[in-house]
């Protein structure tokens, strides 16, 4: 065992070690289950005593007293509390003592109600499915005046971001952004099947770039002998296909900029693209207003997230953009010098304006003073 590992890892370790020796195998390959844990919740009703239920999860919370234990077990679905008792258990009441915060169990026995109301399963068989060698930052989490309140474990938003496992294993409330984005996915598939557009799959790697103004990601065909391009937009393939003869196609697939990183910028994502043939671009925001509606209809259903969803009601504000540059600058933003647009960018707080080519200029200040005050759906239109 390495010398670095901390207490607590060396101590679980040791746990093992004990669960080993009680015959207990500690990477189980499977587990029947009849419930998740809301399904369990739901099926326990007003009575005091309900079904036999077969659960799995992790354990989040754990409080051990003498000869029994109480302990919550969380799944995908959500959480559910466990009530261990020696008298029920027997000797395997002793595997109970080796289990730890992180390790996934499945459990089964009948529902009841504790004296405080709380659905719980009365353990009376378990089996350890999976041993956690390396603690999960849980946070407290108890009851406060009727609430829900959850101390933090793990907050640091970079850690966050660069362990997501972590992160989704002790905040729930990032496991439902995860399915919110799927119900979102999914919304927009439907709604663009049902109108006739068709899902197609375009180039990854092409031998030439384009569709955007971006730096790629290049690679090489060694049987070619040819360098490739990871695609930073999918529009060139998707007019092809139109061209072809399809007269409405979309494209959901990652795409890749060899650029800089920062909260709205990185260098692999998801994008939407679809593009229909015999329709301007006035029809065309028709058809993305109803489909942001549609998608906001389904993102608004997912528990945990829903509620905090903008109700977004068509039509959404237009507003063109040299006009809407004028009035935020005080003077007409294509009659001005090179000098001129830089010393009002540089006022407004864009960096490098040196170094800005004269579109890119007018676009950062577009950015800095119209943009950025946007709190509703607006398509920009007619950028010069």
């Amino acid at each position: 065992m390495s010398e670095d590992l901390n207490f607590v890892m060396r101590a679980r370790r040791e746990k093992l070690d004990a669960l080993a020796a009680l015959g207990v195998a500690p990477f189980a390959y499977g587990f029947t289950r009849t419930h998740s844990a809301t399904e369990a919740l739901a099926d326990a009703g007003d009575a005091e005593e309900g079904p036999v239920v077969q659960l799995a999860g992790r354990i989040v919370a754990w409080r051990a007293h003498g000869k029994t234990t109480f302990a919550h077990v969380a799944d995908q679905s959500g959480r559910i509390q466990l009530y261990f008792r020696k008298d029920t258990l027997g000797d395997r009441y002793a595997i109970v003592e080796h289990l730890d915060l992180g390790d996934i169990i499945g459990v089964a026995g009948p529902l009841f109600r504790t004296r405080t109301g709380e659905v719980t399963v009365r353990v009376e068989t378990f089996e350890l499915l999976a041993k956690s060698l390396r603690p999960l930052p849980f946070g407290k989490q108890e009851v406060v005046y009727g609430a829900v309140v959850r101390q933090p474990g793990f907050a640091h938003p970079e850690q966050r971001y660069r362990q997501r496992y972590a992160d989704l294993a002790v905040h729930p409330e990032v496991r439902a952004l995860f399915v919110a984005r799927a119900r979102m996915v999914t919304a927009m598939r439907a709604f663009l099947d049902a109108r006739g557009f068709l899902e197609v799959e375009t180039p990854v790697l092409q031998p030439l770039y384009g569709g955007a103004a971006a730096k790629p990601f290049t690679t090489h065909h060694n049987a070619l002998d040819m360098p490739l391009f990871l695609r930073i937009a999918d529009e060139l393939y998707l007019k092809r296909l139109v061209v072809g003869g399809f007269e409405r196609v979309y494209e959901i697939g990652h795409d890749f900029r060899n650029e800089g990183i920062d909260r709205t910028h990185n260098p692999e994502f998801t994008m939407l693209e679809f593009y229909q043939a015999y329709a301007d671009y006035q029809e065309m925001m028709t058809v993305v207003e109803e489909l942001l509606t549609h998608a906001a209809q389904a993102v608004r259903a997912v528990p945990g997230v829903g509620d905090a969803v903008t109700h977004l009601r068509p039509p959404f504000r237009r507003q063109e953009w040299v006009p809407a540059l004028e009035a935020a600058i005080g003077v007409a933003p294509l009659a001005q010098s090179d000098d001129t647009l830089r010393n009002i960018a540089a006022k407004v707080g864009v960096q490098h304006v040196e170094s800005l080519s004269r579109p890119k200029v007018l676009d950062e200040i577009f950015q800095a003073v119209v943009e950025s005050g946007l709190d509703e759906p607006t398509f920009i239109v007619d950028y010069p």
